[in-house]
Formats: structure tokens, sequence, C-alpha cells
């Protein structure tokens, strides 16, 4: 066995010789693969192989993309069968929301180029003869999936990464790794001892045992997942040999099912409600091949409604049930990419879908680790997206849950309560008793909007109007015990609301828990230096500045965005997305000099903060500080430590709505005080708290952009419009990158449209964008600005189409809506407000 490598991939499954395929290809060719048992031993071999390109998710959507369009190029390139089936793919519809899902799924596909067709009722039929029509409303057809047979699948991988140079060692068990003073790794194995710069986890079930080597708590624990296979049945039989033509796989969302043919019979596969988590401390070492004893109780609701649509599925006998594990996340989505705090180790886990995510993962993951960076955006997969909240009971809870929903309406509001809430501030009760109604970001509870006291959803406006499995298009009931939201793709119960809380924070003013915000104390003789040489933007110079800075790929692109803000001589605090905080810490972690002159303080749990915003912001914050808060003692874009009562916070004379307004950064301890304070304070003004609703509405209003939506690793941060942010006079992280994009062109323009004649439905991203037929860019954010007026949407166009007064058209749920370019913050451009005096 060899005992050095530049790459160990730890797991022979379809995603790891898929990941050791794509690092061959990219001229990795001393890469090793590791198999404790045969090729497939794990959840490959039990997998129904279908290969949905439908998701929701645009990093997910071109992963599945490329894996589809690699799988039937990898049969002509290594001569062996995969078993790839182009039957397509037929999603049914009973519901109007179900339809509002597909219409606005059908303009994410079309901006990452995924044929997508609309069918009647009647076309249904044509596809599927043997289906009932009643009570569809229509269906979406996927012409170019299908299905694959995940074993030969495997093979084919294996042979194409031989062919290419790569090493597989089947029978070999990687018994600990190891990383070494200079960052290289050690894979002891019950055969010899492997050297070498990455080891990439593909472990599937066994993904949290492996973690435990390096000492990762990997968000992973699989789920049961079961599928029946019939006998075959007659009329199938004799449909084929009429015409040979294969059925379609067929999926009835709204009754959680997929069903496709077999050797003249039919497989279902459910997925139901109270699926339990498996192998929650591993399988056993010895474990190959393994199923479970299958439970078809558990199955009953969804075997009559597939009998209702399908009547031959009730009249073919039983051959076979198959119930195995499936890994999931709490998401449902993967996590790929680099693992938190470990340089040179990476994951490729959590595939709940891994026969079709498969490819793409592993074409991706090998980009990121011979380039430096994917070339598509992964924010929605990368490993980094959750912390150390994600732990084994929460993981249970989560992941059920996310088994349970993958036939769900995926609403843009929707709100899971599983594992909730986990993560309090100090004001969450006093929220709570204003009537906030919660969402969750990285584990912390956040006001998404505020109810008016008894609100309750009328009755008439829960369900789906069909009488089907999945009929929830609401919250459930809080800790009010009423049902308060509605997830709708339109204008929901809340729009209201939120339009209250815009007019409380623009008329007066407003306080917001931001308290999620990640925090980071960057200190120690190299800190200033440092921060300059990673950042595209200076470091202010004076002590109380604020700058926003962003961390750009060796590409241009963007990765992370950082508030930058000296508190203390040479220390500087460093704010970003509370969504991303692994992420972005991460980032600095990996940049961070190993010579000792930088030293990296996470802050985020011991510092709350609350935002007061709106033009009487200053009346009511003077009431609790002798601290000038005038413009010539405190500027827009600047911080002190100031007393508030007998509280302390840093202010930040910054805020994300627009507003004359400042972030008070406080001790976690104190938040209750400060926020009675306020409260109080403000009483005489009508103050009011807000909500990240009507925080993000205003936010869209200003043309602010957010990662990973306007900024992002695929668009140059030119093309993202941050020219007052970039600084080419010093040195960063991708500076002679960024500089060659844009002497080479641009390839995309960020600009701010006004949608005419929206009535219900507003954009909310990755809707398409057209000037005549033609597709010019996609829409990458959206909403009602309740001050201007206007429906908004942010968006990336093709150069040539950014100046204002562009008239474009944007799809919006199937239907088509006059759009125009306007100036950059249509509220308030020249941020008068912000900077106002008085």
């Amino acid at each position: 066995m060899k005992n050095k490598a530049r790459a160990v991939v730890i797991g022979g499954g379809v995603v790891g010789v898929s990941t050791l395929y794509h690092l061959a290809k990219k001229g990795w060719t001393d890469s090793i693969l590791l198999e404790r048992k045969e090729l497939t031993s794990g959840s490959t071999w039990h997998a129904a192989g279908l290969l949905p390109l439908f998701n929701m998710s645009y990093s997910v959507g071109q992963i599945h993309k490329y894996s589809v369009a690699f799988y039937q190029e990898l049969e002509k390139e290594t001569g062996m069968n995969t078993g790839f089936r182009k039957v397509s793919n037929v999603r049914l519809a009973r519901s109007q929301d179900r339809w509002d899902e597909y219409e606005y799924y059908m303009g994410v596909a079309e901006t990452i180029g995924i044929n997508v067709k609309k069918l009647t009722p009647e076309e249904i039929t044509d596809r599927w003869p043997y289906v009932e029509k009643d009570g569809l409303l229509g269906a979406i057809q996927h012409v170019d999936d299908g299905y694959i047979q995940p074993a030969d699948l495997t093979q084919a991988l294996a042979k194409g990464a031989r062919d290419l140079g790569g090493t597989i060692y089947r029978n070999t068990k990687a018994t600990a790794i190891t990383q070494q003073p200079d960052g290289t790794w050690v894979v002891s194995t019950d055969k010899g001892d492997i050297e070498c710069e990455h080891v990439i986890s593909c472990t599937g079930n066994f993904a949290r045992k492996t973690g435990e080597m390096v000492g990762l708590d990997v968000p992973v624990i699989p789920v049961e997942h079961q599928y029946i296979v019939t006998e075959a049945h007659p009329e199938i039989e004799k449909f084929r040999a009429g015409n040979g033509e294969e059925l379609c796989v067929l999926r009835e969302s709204d009754s959680q099912w997929y069903m496709r043919e077999e050797a003249g019979g039919l497989i279902l596969g459910p997925y139901e409600k109270g699926a339990p988590c498996c192998y929650i401390d591993g399988p056993d070492d010895e474990s190959e091949y393994e199923l479970f004893q299958e439970d078809l109780d558990r199955l009953m609701p969804h075997i009559e409604t597939a009998v209702e649509r399908v009547p031959y599925f009730g009249e073919a006998g039983i051959k076979k049930v198959y119930n195995g594990a499936i890994a999931y996340t709490p998401d449902g989505n993967p996590i790929i990419g680099p693992a938190p705090g470990l340089k040179g180790f990476w994951l490729n886990e959590g595939h709940s879908f891994g026969i079709t995510a498969a490819g793409g993962a592993g074409w991706q993951l090998a980009e990121w680790i011979v380039d430096g960076e994917p070339t598509i955006d992964m924010m929605g997969v990368d490993p980094r997206r959750y912390g150390p909240y994600a732990t084994e009971g929460y993981l249970i809870e989560k992941n059920e849950e996310a088994y349970a929903n993958v036939f769900t309406l995926h609403f843009p509001d929707e709100e899971r309560a599983a594992g909730r809430p986990l993560k309090t501030t100090p004001s969450y009760e006093r929220q709570k008793q204003h009537g906030a109604v919660f969402g969750s970001v990285y584990g912390w509870e956040r006001a998404n909007w505020y109810a008016p006291e008894g609100y309750e959803l009328p009755a008439d406006e829960i369900g789906v109007g069909a009488d089907v499995l999945v009929t929830e298009n609401h919250a459930p009931a809080d800790y009010t015990g009423r049902i308060r939201e509605k997830w709708s793709f339109r204008r929901s119960n809340y729009f209201e609301h939120v339009g209250n809380e815009v007019k409380a924070v623009t008329e007066s003013c407003g306080l917001l828990d931001m308290s999620a915000f990640a925090k980071m104390e960057v200190s120690g003789p190299g800190a200033r230096d440092w921060l300059e040489s990673i950042f595209a933007n200076k470091i202010p110079k004076k002590q109380g500045r604020i700058a926003l800075c962003h961390v750009l790929t060796k590409h241009g692109g963007v990765k992370s965005e950082f508030t930058v803000y000296e508190w203390k001589p040479g220390r500087f605090y460093l704010v970003s997305a509370g969504a991303f905080e692994a992420h972005d810490h991460d980032v600095l972690f990996r940049h961070a000099p190993a010579d000792g002159s930088v030293t990296l303080t996470p802050l985020t749990e011991r510092l709350g903060v609350l935002v007061l915003a709106g033009p009487n912001a200053r009346k009511v914050l003077q009431k609790l500080t002798r601290t000038p808060l005038d413009n010539a003692n405190f500027g827009w874009l600047s911080g002190k430590k100031i007393s508030v009562g007998t509280a302390t916070a840093h202010a930040l004379r910054v805020n994300f709505v627009g507003e004359l307004g400042w972030e008070l950064h406080h001790p976690i301890e104190m938040q209750n005080k400060i926020w009675d304070l306020v409260m109080e304070a403000g009483e005489e003004f009508g103050i009011k708290p807000f909500g990240i609703r009507a925080m993000t509405a205003m936010a869209i209003e200003k043309s602010y952009r957010l990662i990973p939506r306007e900024l992002s690793i695929e668009y140059s941060a030119f093309e993202s419009a941050l020219d007052r942010f970039i600084k080419l006079d010093k040195d960063f992280v991708g500076k002679e990158a960024l500089v060659a994009r844009r002497e080479k062109g641009d390839d995309w323009k960020f600009v701010t449209l006004e949608v005419h004649g929206v009535k219900d439905a507003d954009a909310r991203g990755s809707e398409a964008i057209y000037q005549g037929d033609t597709l010019v860019g996609r829409a990458t954010h959206g909403g009602f600005g309740f001050r201007t007026g206007k429906s908004l949407a942010l968006a990336m166009v093709k150069p040539g189409f950014e100046a204002i007064g562009t008239n474009m058209e944007i799809r919006i749920l199937g239907e088509r809506y006059k759009a125009t370019v306007l100036e950059e913050s249509p509220f308030d451009p020249a941020n008068e407000r912000l900077r106002a005096d008085v």
C-alpha cells in the first residue's frame, strides 16, 4: 500500500468515489480512496437511484444539474453502462400553493439552465396512462432526468478514477486521523499509515464517527427511509411490449411519495412523518449491506393515496420492502466544503439525495481543494452554516423533521419548529410580551414581526385547499397557543403588520434585537497590518471610526463582509451576519498569521445588540446618556463607549435600515436593563419594537447587498457594485484577479428594479429577468418598499442593461411584469436621514 498521497478520500460510496474521480480529473493523480468494506456497501447499494433536478436551493440545483449531465458523459468515457434512464420526472400539483411553488421553482431552474415544462392534467396521462386525473391542477416535467443504477454508477466512477491515476483500496479501514505540526495529515489504517496534505470525509452513515477522530461534531445523523418494490403488473408489461416506452418517474408531492417503473412493476417511496433517526452512535464497525426491519404501518396513509392515484399499484403484489439509512442534516441539504477550524480536512457528507448530488459534489469539492475556491456559490451547502449548537439531541429532532418535510411545500418564509427555542437572548421574554412572532437563525430566536395583541390567523386561511396529506401552510401554534403566521409565495397575513412596523420606524423610532450578529475581536501587535492585508477596504485610521470591509476570494469574488470598528487602541471589533458566524470566523482563522502577532477572540455569546433607529432615535438615546449625540460630536459611521442609564454599551452609528440610529453593543447580561430604559425613554415618542422582516424591507429600499445574494463568489466585487469599498492603492487578497476581471469586462451588473403592476406577489430572489425573449439576469432579492410605495427587486443583469430607466420584464409566479432600473437606494439616495443632525 502507498504511504504518501496528495489527498486521501475516506468512504467508497458513490459520493466518495466521485470525489476521487474529480480530484484525479483535476490532475491530483496521486490521490487515494479507502473503503472499509466493498464499494457501495453503505447506503449507496440500497438507494432507489432517482435523479431529481428539482431543488429550491441555488447551490444544490447547480450540483444536481451537473450530475445528470456528467453521468451521461461518464458512460462514454469509461465504456461502462451506468443504467441511466432518461425517462423524465413529472411532479403533480393538487393545490394553488403547490402550483405557486412550482412557478417559483421554474424561475430558479431557468436562471441555472434546467429545462422544465408545464403539463395539463390531460398531458400528464400522455406520460402516465395509469394516473387518475381527479383533483390535479397540473404538473411540471423535468425532461432531462430519470434514474440510474447506483452500484453501476459507482463502478463506472471507480474505473474512471483508476484510469485517471487514482488509487482505491477496498477492505481497508481508517483507524485514526492525525494532524501533524506542519499541518499535514496521517491517516492510519489496518494496513499501514498514509501521509497526505488533505483528507476528505465521505463516510455517509459513519460521518460522526469519522468526525470524532479529528474532534469534529459533524451535523449528520441518518434517518430510516423505506420504499416498496412490487411484482410485475400485467398491464404495465403489456404497455411496454406495445410501445417500449418506459414510464416516467412520478411524484405526488402533496401526498409525499415518488413512484417509478421497475421490471414491469412499480417502486413507491414515501416520506412519512415519524421516520426515526438511526445509527445515532454510528453503525457497527462490521456492518455491510445493512437494512432495518420494515414498518408498513407508518407508510399506510401514503400507500392509500398512491393506490388512489395509480390503481395498478394496489393490484400488484409486494416483492420487497427496503428500509435503509439515508444521511440527513437539519435543513436536508448536504455539507460540502472545509471542516471548520481544520486546515486540509474536508467534508462531503449528509447526502439525503446522494446519487443525484454525488457528481456535482465531487466536482465542486475538487475545484475547492485543488484551486482554493469552488466555481459556484456553495453557501447553501457549506459545512460552516452550522455551529456548536447542532449537537446530538438537536440533530435527532431536526433531521427527523427534515425527512418528514422532503415533499412539503417549501415556502420562502417557512420557519420549522423542531428543536426550538434553542438559543434566546435575555430580551426574548420582553419581545414575547409585545407579540413577537419568532424565526430562527444559527440557533438564535429572532423576532420576524410583531402581531397585535390577541391576533390569530383566521380559520379560513389555514390549509392549502385540497384534501391531501400535506395541508400545512402556516407555522404551528406558538407560545400564545395561537397560529399567527400564514406561509405563502405571495404577500401573506403579516404584510400589513410589517408595514406598520416600517411606518413606526420611519415616522418616529423602533427597537430591534440583533444579538445574533457574529462578533469577533482582533488584537495584537500585527492586527492593523493584517486586517489591511486581507480586506479590500481600508481600516479607519482614527479610533472610533467604522468601515464596511470585505474579504475577497483569490478570484475577486466576495467571501465575507464585516463591519470593522477600532474600539480600543490596536483592538478591532468585527461584526458580520449571524447566519454565517462559523463561516466568517473560520475565514478569519484561515487567513490569520501563524507568528502569534494576531489574536482572534470570538465574542458573539458575550455581547448583545439592540438597534435603535428612526428620526427620534437621538432624542430617545440622549435621555439616557450624557454623551453628546449631535453630528459634531457623534457623526455617522463612528462609535463610542457610552453609558445607557446605569448600563454601558458601545454605540455604533450605523444600521441596516437607512434611518438615523445606533446599534448598542452591550454586555449580554445588561440587555434587559437597556431594553427597558430605551422603551421607557421612547414611550413619549411612540417607540415600537420591530422585526427582521421590517428591517429587510427597509434594507431593500436602500439597495443594501447581502451574502450570498448580491455578494457572492460568483460575482466580482466590482460586479456587485462595491466600488466605494475597494481601495486599489493597497494590496489585499484577490486584488490581482479583481483588477484582471474588470479589465476583461464585467459579466454582470448589479441593479435595483421597480416592478410595475404587482398586486399580491413580490420578487423573492431567483426570478428570471428578460428583455423580449432573451434571459438577461436574475433577481437576487426583492419585496415591497413601504417607504417608497414600490415593489422592488435587487438583481444581477448582463452588461448593457444596467442604465437607469432601462425597461425589462421579470417573471414572478408565472406572470411577467414590467421592471425598470432605478437609481441605487430608491429611498433617501443621499443618505440624508442617516446623517441627520436633528
